[in-house]
Formats: C-alpha cells, sequence, structure tokens
C-alpha cells in the first residue's frame, strides 16, 4: 500500500478519483455551455430583432474550449497535494488561458462596435470609415495591452518599472505632440458624438459652408464661394457651431414700409393681406403680421412666418414668392411703398423776408 501511495505523489486513490471526477464533470460543463447554450443562445439571437442579443452572441461565440479547459485541470488540482510549484503552473496557464479569452471576446465586442458605428452613419464616406478603424485600433491596442500587462504579472514579472517607463515616455510624447493628439481626440469626438457629418452645412464663427471631409487632425468645409476651409479639429469643437442642415423650419421675419398718406382703412387690410399671401405658399407656417412702429418716413409692419423645409433655396423661393405677391397685392390696392424722403417747410414770414 505505501508503494501504491509513492505512486500516486502521496494522494490517495480516493483523491485521485475524486480529482478525476471533477475534471471530467467539469469539462463536460465546459463543452456543454460551449457546444449547446451559447450555440442556441447565437441560433436564438440571429431570428430577434435586438442588437443587444446580437452582440452578445457574437461575443459568446469567441468562446474557445481548449481556454476554459485550464479551468477544469485548476479545480481538479485542488483536492490533490500537488508540489507548490506544479500547482503554481497550473494556477498561471489557467489565469492566462481566461485573460485570452476576456480578451478575445473584447476584441469581438470592439469590432460589432466598429460594424454598428458605421451601419447608423448614414454619409458611409470614406473619412468616416477610416476615423472609426483609427478608433477601433487603439481601443483593441489597449486591450491587448492590458491582457498582456496582466499575463507579464502573473507570470512573476515585476512591471511596475514598466509601468513607469511607459508612463514617463507617454507623458513625453504626450507634451511633445500635444496638438496631434488634441486633434485626433477631437475627431473621435466627431465620430461618436457626430455633431455634423459629411454634407451638413455648418457656420463656424464667420466662415460657413458645406463639409466635405472629416479627418484625423482636421476638418474641410466647402464655402459658399468655391474655397476650401480647413479647420482642426480641436478648434472646431471648442467653437460655437451651428448646423443648418439639422433644422426643422426656418423663421422668417421681414418688414415693410408704407406712405403716411395710406388711409386708416387700407392700414388695417394690410395684416390680413400678408397672412392670406403667406398660408397661400406651400410647406409654411403663419405666425403674425402686424403695424409695427411708425417710422422717420414710413409706417412700418413687421410679418413673421415659418418655412417647414430646411433647404435654403426652398426657403428663398417661398420668400420671394411671398414678396412679389405683397407688391402686387399693394399695388392693387393703391398702397405705395415709402423711399426715405425730407420734407422742408419754409415758413411764409421767412419768404416776405427775402423778398
Amino acid at each position: 500500500m505505501r508503494i501504491v501511495e509513492k505512486i500516486l505523489l502521496d494522494n490517495s486513490m480516493a483523491d485521485w478519483a475524486l480529482a478525476f471526477g471533477i475534471l471530467v464533470g467539469v469539462s463536460i460543463l465546459l463543452w456543454l455551455l460551449k457546444g449547446v447554450v451559447i450555440r442556441r443562445f447565437v441560433a436564438y439571437a440571429s431570428h430577434t430583432a435586438s442588437e443587444i442579443d446580437d452582440v452578445a452572441a457574437s461575443v459568446l461565440g469567441t468562446t474557445h474550449f481548449r481556454l476554459l479547459a485550464p479551468l477544469a485541470v485548476y479545480l481538479a488540482a485542488e483536492v490533490l497535494n500537488l508540489p507548490e510549484r506544479t500547482q503554481h503552473i497550473i494556477g498561471q496557464v489557467t489565469v492566462i488561458a481566461l485573460l485570452l479569452q476576456v480578451a478575445i471576446g473584447g476584441h469581438r465586442f470592439i469590432d460589432c462596435w466598429m460594424q454598428r458605428t458605421l451601419r447608423t452613419r448614414k454619409d458611409g464616406d470614406a473619412s468616416s470609415t477610416s476615423n472609426v478603424a483609427v478608433l477601433g485600433f487603439l481601443m483593441r491596442l489597449a486591450l491587448w495591452v492590458v491582457a498582456l500587462l496582466l499575463t507579464l504579472d502573473n507570470l512573476g514579472f515585476n512591471i511596475t518599472a514598466l509601468l513607469t517607463g511607459l508612463g514617463i515616455g507617454g507623458i513625453a510624447v504626450a507634451l511633445a505632440a500635444q496638438n496631434i493628439l488634441g486633434d485626433l481626440f477631437a475627431s473621435m469626438s466627431i465620430v461618436l458624438d457626430k455633431p455634423f457629418v459629411i454634407g451638413d452645412f455648418i457656420v463656424v464663427g464667420e466662415l460657413m459652408g458645406t463639409v466635405e471631409y472629416i479627418g484625423l487632425k482636421t476638418t474641410r468645409v466647402r464655402s459658399l464661394s468655391g474655397e476650401q476651409i480647413i479647420f482642426a479639429n480641436s478648434d472646431l469643437l471648442n467653437s460655437r457651431i451651428r448646423n443648418y442642415k439639422r433644422m426643422q423650419q426656418r423663421r422668417v421675419a421681414f418688414t415693410l414700409g408704407v406712405v403716411y398718406q395710406t388711409s386708416p382703412e387700407l392700414l388695417a387690410r394690410i395684416p390680413g393681406m400678408v397672412r392670406e399671401i403667406i398660408e397661400a405658399q406651400p410647406t409654411t407656417r403663419f405666425d403674425r403680421a402686424h403695424f409695427k412702429e411708425f417710422g422717420d418716413s414710413a409706417l412700418i409692419f413687421e410679418a413673421v412666418y415659418f418655412v417647414l423645409d430646411q433647404d435654403y433655396n426652398v426657403y428663398m423661393d417661398i420668400h420671394q414668392e411671398v414678396l412679389l405677391a405683397i407688391f402686387l397685392g399693394l399695388n392693387a390696392r393703391g398702397i405705395d411703398f415709402a423711399y426715405p424722403t425730407q420734407t422742408v417747410i419754409i415758413a411764409k414770414s421767412q419768404l416776405n423776408v427775402a423778398g
């Protein structure tokens, strides 16, 4: 009996049988998890409309049985009296395998995020694709660097000095390339937050134009006069941006002036006439029309309406029709437009003196 115990490394047959049972039982459970549960979940997710279960199924689909098998060996070894060195090696292999499995799943999650981001972007231009690709690369790089550092730490390497060196080097690089990194992170912010996309008409300060390209460092805008305006991404996000492409309706306010000789009856009809003209136009919503004030040489009316279309050309076409109709309407009623005039009144006494 002593010879048998020596052959079995100081572990009884019962301990070996229990360890073997744990190894087989956990292996079967892991195989069922991989081959049955995850497979059925993937099949179920493919028939649903939700994207969350699709992402979860894609991540779980990266599960490898050979990376989970060391867990069964580790649990089985826990009931045995093995040498400390052997136990330590089994633990290290198990941790490394699980880290690798988590890194693979995280890699797939990043891929799913990139695909969803590109799919939801309406423009689908090359610059957006490159920005998302670079952002995905940086995220994957960070994921694998963390996994590598944890693996080295698990193997007993002192990563404190390595992290310190990387930190000092990172600070030096960041200081040397802070403008470039600022534009790079601003580009990521534009990709994620999407304050504008390719084709949007934006106004930044006194500059305006249509967005043509969103790069890693710059954004290029084609101005109305034809030249290309290049903005640094960091400067662009630090400015107030007006995005006219996302305008749902355009408020239009204008004034008109008629002469003081206009009768009160005709003055009272002008707001109603303006309202009828505006409401007769397509895609408009009338707001108000009022006799606003007494001007220096005109009786001033103010009208406000909304064009229910974001297109600037549509707005100009409608506003042109409104102004022409008002001009014709006032002429038909015998109402004259006012223009700057100055009346000089000379007293009769002054004429007598001059004579």
